[in-house]
């Protein structure tokens, strides 16, 4: 029988030595990908755990990795409030006071939890000017690239210093020095700081959590939504015709996001429409449906088709809409008003 230490010489000297911190930084990537993408695991607890730590602390870990890979804890040996000695790798040789030339281990977490909250909040941001727009699937694959990259970065930049100056994790020497600051911190500013960790911790994961919960539970919803694609290809929600001649056709792309919080399958109903406005009600004097569109998506998929469009009606007031219905149940006269979710454009279409 091999022994389980000779199996793990078998692995590469690289993955038998890379650093065990920044692995759980990459298992919580991939379990958080997972409970997204795959239905099985996206109403568990799993996923709002993992969530709350990829989201409060994964990426500014990962950063702060990369930004100081050298060991920043240099403390000298002293004898602490229980008798215990803290051993440290470095002490200063003049006056007996200690060196701290990076961040402690503390430093480093509270660090890495603002800095995640700060990356997040960046990249949901610039999402929120895309195509893509601020859903759950682009902030993962997002913050999960940043976060992988930042972790590649990291282990290449701790590789390149010597080991005795390499930051390591050793969890005993975190414990200790984390109690000792907060047991016996060196001066009142300290003091405020470690309170503020705490306190900011704690919130942190407070807010994450609910959020978390709450979207889990209550975020349940279908959206649709109408791009044109502009002369370098790209798509953009804009650009329509609003102006048609009698047998005259634009192609549109008709997008879907599920968030249902479950697989639905989609029918998608087109109708063009004539209408008049009574004060401030919009009566719809005749109906004529275009097409029907279905697909099936899972919980989180988006569903994109092209429509060519090519109004039937003529008039000033002509309103072509896009109706969809969940699990196929469409009624017998399709409207906005009996639609679980809808779109519309408004044309002025002109006999050719």
């Amino acid at each position: 029988m091999v022994e389980s230490g000779s199996l793990w010489g078998l692995f590469p000297r690289s993955l038998r030595e890379f650093p065990i911190d920044l692995t759980l930084i990459i298992v919580i990537v991939v379990v958080t990908t997972l409970t997204t993408f795959v239905s099985v695991f996206q109403r568990s607890p799993v996923r709002i755990f993992f969530g709350l730590v990829f989201v409060l602390f994964a990426p500014g870990y990962a950063f702060i990795a990369a930004l100081f890979p050298e060991d920043g804890t240099v403390l000298q040996s002293r004898d602490d409030s229980e008798g215990e000695k803290t051993n440290r790798r470095i002490r200063d040789q003049f006056g007996g006071h200690s060196l701290q030339t990076g961040i402690n281990g503390i430093e480093r977490i509270a660090l890495s939890i603002g800095l995640s909250i700060v990356i997040s909040t960046s990249f949901g941001l610039a999402l929120n000017y895309t195509i893509l727009g601020v859903r759950l699937p682009p902030v993962v694959v997002t913050l999960s690239v940043f976060t992988l990259v930042a972790t590649g970065a990291a282990a290449l930049r701790r590789s390149k210093i010597p080991p005795e100056n390499r930051f390591l994790v050793s969890y005993h020497e975190w414990y200790a020095a984390v109690r000792s600051e907060l047991r016996n911190p060196d001066t009142s500013t300290d003091v405020v700081l470690n309170v503020f960790v705490i306190v900011a911790v704690v919130l942190s994961l407070g807010v994450g959590s609910y959020v978390m919960v709450a979207s889990t539970q209550d975020e349940q919803f279908s959206s649709i939504y109408i791009l044109t694609e502009d002369n370098d290809g790209n798509l953009v929600a804009g650009n329509y015709s609003s102006e048609f001649e009698s047998g005259e056709s634009q192609e549109l792309i008709i997008g879907v996001d599920n968030h249902e919080q479950r697989p639905v399958a989609y029918t998608v109903v087109a109708v063009e429409q004539t209408v008049e406005t009574d004060g401030n009600e919009t009566v719809v004097m005749s109906q004529n449906e275009l097409d029907r569109f279905a697909s099936q998506l899972s919980h989180g998929e988006s569903w994109r088709f092209r429509h060519d469009l090519e109004p039937t009606m003529t008039g000033e007031n002509v309103r072509v809409a896009w109706l969809v219905y969940i699990d196929g149940d469409v009624p017998p006269q399709p409207s906005l008003e009996n639609a679980d979710s809808s779109t519309y454009l408004w044309l002025t279409v002109s006999e050719s």
